[in-house]
Parts: C-alpha cells; sequence; structure tokens
C-alpha cells in the first residue's frame, strides 16, 4: 500500500526541485526525505526521481505519483470541507482570480451567486494562473478564474491534470495610444503598421506574445517600459512612454486622453475561463461558475 505521506513527501520534492528545500518546507531532516523517496521508489518498483548534483527532477513514474498526491491531498480537503459543513452547516466557498478578470466580473457575480446562496461563506485569493491552477489541483481553492492567450489551455494536456475548463469569455486585445496619435482615428489597425512605435508592457506575459506577433508582422518591437499592471500601462502610454497592449476587459475604466483601437485579424485575445477539479464538482462551485458566465453575458 502507497503511504499518504510519502506521496506528501514526493510532491514537495517536486515543488521545490532538491531533497533539503523539501525538507525544509516539511520540517523534516534532508535524510529523512530521501528515506522517504527510496521507500516510495521500492514499493512501486520504479524510480520516481532522478538525483544530480544540482538537485532532483522527476521521472515520469514520479510525475504520474505527484499526479495522484494532488488527487489524494484534494479529496482530503474536500471531505475536511464536507466534515465542516456538518457541524456548522454554511458552506465554505474558496475563489482563486487574475485581477483584471477579479475586478471585471466578480462585482456582479458574487452578489448573484450571493442572493441564492446566502449561507455560502466566500473567499477570494488573487493569483495569476501558474500560482492559482495548481491550488484548485490541490484542493486548496475550489475555482480559478484563469487566462491563456493562443497556446495550450493552462490546465495541461490530457486527463492526467485533473482539471477541467469552462470557457467564459474571450477578451481581445487592443492598441492603446494617446489620443492626439498620428494613428488614434483608425478603425482599426495591424500590427505591422505599429512597427516604429515604442511599446509600454502591461503584464510580463505579454512580451512573448507580442513578439511573437511583431516578429510575423516582420519588426523588432522597441519596449521602454515594463509593468505587472495594466492600469500603470495606460498611465505610462498617457505620459507618451509609448503604445501598449490591453485586453478589453482591462480597459475599463478608460484613462482620460488614452485612445483604444482594435487589431484586424487574426486578433491577439485571451481566453478567460474557469478551472475545476473535474472528477467531483460541488453544486456551489457549478452555482458560481454560471454567476459568471451571467455577468460576462451582461457586459
Amino acid at each position: 500500500m502507497i503511504d499518504v505521506q510519502r506521496l506528501r513527501v514526493l510532491r514537495a520534492v517536486a515543488d521545490h526541485g532538491s531533497f533539503s528545500k523539501a525538507a525544509a518546507a516539511l520540517r523534516l531532516t534532508p535524510s529523512a526525505v530521501s528515506q522517504h523517496v527510496a521507500v516510495l521508489e521500492r514499493s512501486l518498483g520504479a524510480q520516481v526521481v532522478t538525483r544530480s548534483t544540482r538537485g532532483v527532477t522527476l521521472t515520469q513514474a514520479g510525475q504520474i505519483m505527484v499526479g495522484a498526491a494532488e488527487f489524494v491531498a484534494a479529496e482530503l480537503e474536500q471531505a475536511r470541507q464536507q466534515v465542516e459543513r456538518l457541524s456548522t452547516g454554511r458552506v465554505q466557498l474558496t475563489v482563486a482570480t487574475f485581477t483584471s478578470g477579479g475586478r471585471y466580473l466578480l462585482p456582479g457575480a458574487v452578489p448573484r451567486f450571493m442572493a441564492t446562496h446566502p449561507s455560502t461563506t466566500l473567499h477570494v485569493r488573487e493569483g495569476e494562473p501558474e500560482d492559482t491552477l495548481p491550488l484548485v489541483r490541490q484542493g486548496a481553492v475550489d475555482l480559478a478564474l484563469a487566462y491563456h492567450f493562443d497556446g495550450p489551455l493552462p490546465v495541461g494536456p490530457g486527463p492526467s491534470s485533473g482539471l477541467q475548463w469552462t470557457p467564459i469569455l474571450e477578451d481581445p486585445l487592443h492598441v492603446v495610444m494617446p489620443e492626439g496619435h498620428r494613428l488614434a482615428g483608425h478603425q482599426a489597425l495591424d500590427i505591422a503598421e505599429l512597427a516604429a512605435e515604442p511599446w509600454v508592457l502591461g503584464c510580463l506575459k505579454t512580451e512573448a506574445y507580442l513578439r511573437r506577433y511583431a516578429e510575423r508582422a516582420g519588426f523588432e518591437p522597441e519596449v521602454r517600459g515594463t509593468t505587472t499592471d495594466y492600469f500603470f500601462a495606460r498611465s505610462l502610454v498617457a505620459a507618451g512612454v509609448g503604445v501598449s497592449l490591453i485586453p478589453s476587459i482591462a480597459l475599463v475604466p478608460m484613462v482620460p486622453g488614452l485612445h483604444a483601437v482594435p487589431i484586424k485579424p487574426p486578433t491577439p485575445a485571451r481566453s478567460i475561463g474557469v478551472a475545476t477539479l473535474g472528477r467531483r464538482e460541488h453544486p456551489h462551485v457549478t452555482a458560481f461558475i454560471e454567476a459568471l458566465r451571467e455577468q460576462a453575458a451582461r457586459e
């Protein structure tokens, strides 16, 4: 039989990349961590980590077992919540969200949900998808409002990810520029028309995205400003630092003195959706997702 504690140790090793760091996080000694992993390998008859002077990496068998560890942790957390509901009569619902999506959707979705589920205690956690999606897998949050650009879904490939993705809305990007800019009067712009413009990044993820589209258009973007906040990026645009690519939902409210122009097809966009554990969904999770979808349809 596989010991749950050894799965927990393996998860920590995967998260931290070394026995010593995993040991510090678990308040164990590195030798104890090594012994747990060794016993797990003997019970499985397979190597779960590859050891080197630079740390440890998971083998294919190790990746499978870390996925199982996340499932076990999520099941235990759901069981704990069910026991808590028995004793308190209240439902705890924890929602993770990225900043602009939460600001755009939650002020309308939360009251709509609470009107029909008044006994629910709602908790909200802010974070980027790379931080919040693992929390869904672990059962630390019930759902995550997340996004991805025109690459693969953020829940990971195949059923082994353990997550289900429910689309909420498409969020096209616009070019944001000062109102007096020479291109501000256009109905739509091709990325190539912006080849001579300096750029401000409103999110670090958009740099690779911008460079990919710029490469297709045949130019190298000159980046003069980098931020992790779209509102700050728009303020820099208003100050004349450069133009920026901003998602539609992050344009509200519009900063005075700015103009947003749509991009001609193929239009870059973020896909916004909700990640949940795909195996078993609580009715309150389903109801909250529906509230998000209704709010997105109203905007």
